[in-house]
């Protein structure tokens, strides 16, 4: 089993940067798929961006966050990041990041079996 644990989050003003991390305790990191997700109160769950497994650089970014987010991972650290630049009061949302073992990236939180607890990002003004 995987174990994901997402650090970063914070509060921070509009407009603003911040990078969350996301260690999994696993060996196998790099054949693993990882996607960013988060869910604000009342409001569904929704993809935030993916990434695949390594040795296939398809990523997929929300139309909410492309050109602001950007995702990455880093195999040797078996670390998935999400950074985060010019937030937005709406981008407030605790963020998850989850695991799933497909060949492709995916948008559905149902296609992810390993999933983080989350971390806080609020961003005022």
């Amino acid at each position: 089993q995987v174990q994901l644990v997402e650090s970063g989050g914070g509060l921070v003003q509009a407009g603003g940067s911040l990078r969350l991390s996301c260690l999994a305790s696993v060996r196998t990191f790099g054949r693993y798929g990882m996607g960013w997700f988060r869910h604000a109160p009342g409001k569904e769950r929704e993809i935030v961006a993916a990434i695949n497994r390594s040795g296939d650089s398809t990523v997929y970014y929300a139309d909410s966050v492309k050109g602001r987010f950007t995702i990455s991972r880093d195999n040797a650290k078996s670390t998935v990041y999400l950074q985060m630049n010019s937030l937005k009061a709406e981008d407030t949302a605790v963020y998850y990041c989850a695991a799933n073992f497909g060949s492709s990236v995916y948008v559905s939180p149902h296609e992810y079996v390993h999933w983080g607890q989350g971390t806080q990002v609020t961003v005022s003004s």
